[in-house]
């Protein structure tokens, strides 16, 4: 007797997802979460009185997916607040910021009074960028194969495909560079692409992170009433409304294998729970070298592959606080001049180091060592979502903070690293912002490894071309199957990669229906459940 039909490993958004698609199409489906609480790095959690977010990010991409309308999760209660920029572009060495707005002609004619010689080169940018988002999106939208990724192709025209696949060879930089002359039009490209990423901006295979500013013209940001957490809480109550079971504080220690195929996992503690499918949402890497005692002959080449690979290391911080009122940020003045009515910290702002800086920051990472001036990713989400106000009169502070390594010179415990991001910040407001800070806490790589099971504290991502993802090279981050008979993958490292996004849950569970109805034919999948 089996004690469940699939059983999701990892409650992330993604394996959330996936295990609510599987549930909501009559799979018994089980998911199970190490941490005490599901939700993963789109978290909102409690600390120092007030509610933070896990990570820094606002919602743009899952907002173009069909995800939040399959699972319904507005009668599950997300609702979504969009700010009234997308996102404040800023700059360490005080150069005048810039607005990417939802709506064009707003972005441009802030742009015409800052950098206006940039103006003709945006618009360039967007009458090529533009086709090629869209392209990326629908794509997304889409299960992969040759055949659904090439339909597509053709319903967008041959440029948007033939310039995605151009982009997608080169550099952000080299991309990028043939529209804009000044850093100040491209830096911010990069501290939402190829930083984020943990490449360098003039690393080939970075170019597709030009499309950045066409997606946020094309999809507006919006942020989760309660914190980025009520997304993941929505489709929690998705998956549990339709007859799905979770269970916390449930540590995977081994795959359980019948003849080569899955039978089910073997807990931390011992126990044994059977399920004839396995859906990994966790880092493969993990799943390949520490869940595998004896992996069938089949997947030997496979696990191997994965057992030579480097181990990657985070790269990422958090620093997140309680203020005791709003500072002013050292643009606001000028800000709100050119953009009556726009709110500072009603929106993201993204603070950039020059080129020489930011190649400075790639150096002294694999140093163990953090740059002067660090990509910073800085935004007070209490001022949007009043539900996020600590008590009257207070806000809440979130920084993120990149590059900063795991293997940090020192070591992460007692460093003054995180104390002096604060300082970076408060420098970047009008003076007497620190004094407004009544409590702070870091969230380094090695308490994202300990508390989030992220090993070395690093976030798997996706990384492959368009081409890997048509050809299906790894057909196990591409395709979500394994060659082990009953295992399959979803989550970050899988197509399309990081960030809120959901669409890799949506696909793995489109694969995993497609195989037990074909195989058992003992579901009964719901009408219009199986992503298509």
């Amino acid at each position: 007797m089996v004690d469940a039909d699939v059983i999701v490993v990892g409650g992330g958004h993604n394996g959330l997802i996936c295990a609510s698609y599987l549930a909501r199409a009559g799979v018994d489906t089980l998911l199970l979460e190490a941490r005490s609480s599901v939700g993963g790095c789109a978290s909102t959690v409690d600390d120092l009185g007030a509610r933070f977010n896990i990570c820094h990010c606002d919602h743009t991409l899952v907002r173009a997916m069909p995800v939040i309308d399959e699972l319904e999760l507005a009668d599950h209660g997300l609702l979504y607040l969009e700010p009234d920029a997308a996102v404040v572009w800023a700059f360490h060495d005080r150069s005048e910021p810039w607005v990417i707005f939802h709506d064009t002609e707003r972005t441009i004619e802030g742009l015409a009074q800052v950098y206006p010689d940039q103006v003709d080169p945006y618009r360039r940018y967007l009458a090529d960028a533009i086709p090629v988002a869209r392209l990326v999106l629908d794509m997304a939208r889409t299960p992969p194969s040759a055949v659904g990724f090439a339909s597509r192709a053709l319903r967008n025209g041959p440029q948007g495909i033939t310039r995605l696949l151009d982009w997608s060879r080169h550099s952000l930089v080299e991309v990028l560079g043939r529209y804009f002359d000044d850093w100040r039009l491209v830096m911010p490209a990069a501290a939402i692409g190829p930083t984020v990423w943990g490449l360098s901006p003039d690393a080939p295979g970075t170019g597709l992170a030009a499309t950045g500013y066409a997606i946020r013209h094309l999809v507006r940001s919006g942020r989760p009433v309660g914190g980025s957490g009520a997304l993941t809480d929505a489709v929690q109550l998705s998956f549990e409304t339709a007859g799905g079971q979770v269970r916390c504080e449930a540590r995977v220690e081994s795959l359980v294998l019948e003849s080569g195929s899955v039978a089910g996992i073997r807990m931390a503690d011992g126990e044994v729970l059977s399920a004839p499918v396995v859906v990994a949402a966790c880092d493969p890497a993990r799943v390949f070298s520490d869940w595998l005692v004896d992996p069938p002959a089949s997947a030997r080449r496979l696990v191997d592959r994965w057992r030579r690979q480097p181990v990657p290391e985070g790269y990422e911080s958090k620093l997140d606080g309680v203020l005791t009122g709003l500072p002013a940020p050292g643009w606001a003045a000028s800000l709100t001049h050119r953009h009556s009515g726009l709110e500072p910290f009603g929106q993201t702002t993204i603070v950039s180091p020059d080129p020489v800086q930011l190649a400075e920051s790639h150096a002294l990472r694999s140093e163990g060592r953090i740059a002067e001036r660090p990509t910073m990713f800085l935004d007070v989400p209490s001022v949007l979502d009043q539900s996020m106000i600590p008590s009257p009169g207070r806000h809440v502070l979130s920084l993120e903070v990149l590059l900063t390594p795991y293997s940090l010179r020192g070591g992460w415990p007692g460093s003054t690293e995180p104390e002096r991001w604060l300082g970076l910040w408060a420098d970047l407001m009008e003076s007497g912002a620190i004094d407004l800070v009544e409590a702070w806490r870091a969230m380094t790589p090695d308490r994202y490894e300990a508390e989030f099971s992220m090993h070395r504290g690093h976030t798997p991502s996706f990384s492959g071309s368009p081409l890997a993802v048509l050809s299906a090279r790894q057909p196990e981050l591409t395709r979500y199957r394994t060659a082990i008979d009953g295992l399959y993958l979803s989550g970050a490292a899988t197509y399309p990669g990081a960030g809120i996004v959901g669409v890799a849950g949506r696909n793995a569970a489109h694969v995993v229906l497609r195989d037990l109805r074909r195989g058992t034919g003992r579901l009964t999948v719901a009408p219009g459940i199986v992503p298509g």
